[in-house]
């Protein structure tokens, strides 16, 4: 289970983004967090994949209350999420070649020897051909960077995904395969999967269920 309770979060403990917000996300279930721009959507999505401290509240993955956050979580808690965010170009290294930035991963945990069978499986899982896997991400589009974002979030083989708005730049083709990619993952490893947006339509056809944000920060702002 991945549980957040009562979170409070923001970037200045004076004036939390938004204060006692609670979520649950099972054993492969897929979770739709609907809510507006600029209600706090993403910090809760930042909490949920450890890189962000909340102010107030508790986060418990697989049975254990989290103590650290980013680099200071124990490892075992890090590798266990995956998180794919909505602006691919902000979260990918430009120097990188699109098979260093799949790789970023294993190689970060000391599992370089399964980079060179692992990447091209990834690649070929989110619908990345070869040549591209060359190419810097200025040498791509939008859709095929975050293409190489998920096959990232997905190298260390996540039992829970956090997709923040990842569709939300793409046109619906992309989406479409993006979306799919996601559900053949989840479907063979049994991943949970908290996938947050504004697109109603999306998220409902997607997600097992979907939470509106004033159900889940009641308290707002």
């Amino acid at each position: 289970m991945l549980e957040l309770d009562a979170i409070t979060a923001g970037y200045d403990p004076r004036t939390p983004v938004f204060r006692d917000a609670s979520l649950t996300v099972g054993p492969g279930e897929a979770v739709g967090l609907l809510g507006p721009s600029g209600c706090g959507k993403s910090t809760l999505a930042r909490v949920a994949a450890l890189l962000h401290r909340p102010d107030a509240g508790r986060v418990v993955v697989d049975g254990r209350q989290v103590r650290g956050w980013r680099h200071r979580a124990p490892r075992e808690l890090r590798t266990a999420i995956g998180v794919v965010f909505q602006q691919p170009r902000l979260s990918a290294d430009p120097r990188l070649r699109l098979r260093d930035l799949i790789a970023e991963p294993l190689r970060a945990t000391g599992r370089r020897d399964e980079a060179g069978t692992r990447t091209p499986e990834l690649a070929a899982t989110v619908g990345l051909t070869d040549d591209l896997l060359g190419r810097r991400p200025h040498e791509v589009s939008d859709g095929q960077l975050q293409r190489a974002c998920l096959a990232r979030a997905l190298s260390l083989r996540p039992r829970w995904l956090v997709c923040d708005e990842m569709t939300a730049m793409l046109d619906a083709s992309t989406t479409a395969a993006l979306v799919a990619a996601v559900e053949t993952y989840r479907r063979e490893h049994g991943a949970g999967l908290l996938a947050v947006g504004h697109d109603r339509v999306l998220l409902e056809r997607w997600c097992d269920r979907t939470v509106q944000w004033a159900d889940c920060a009641p308290g707002g702002v």
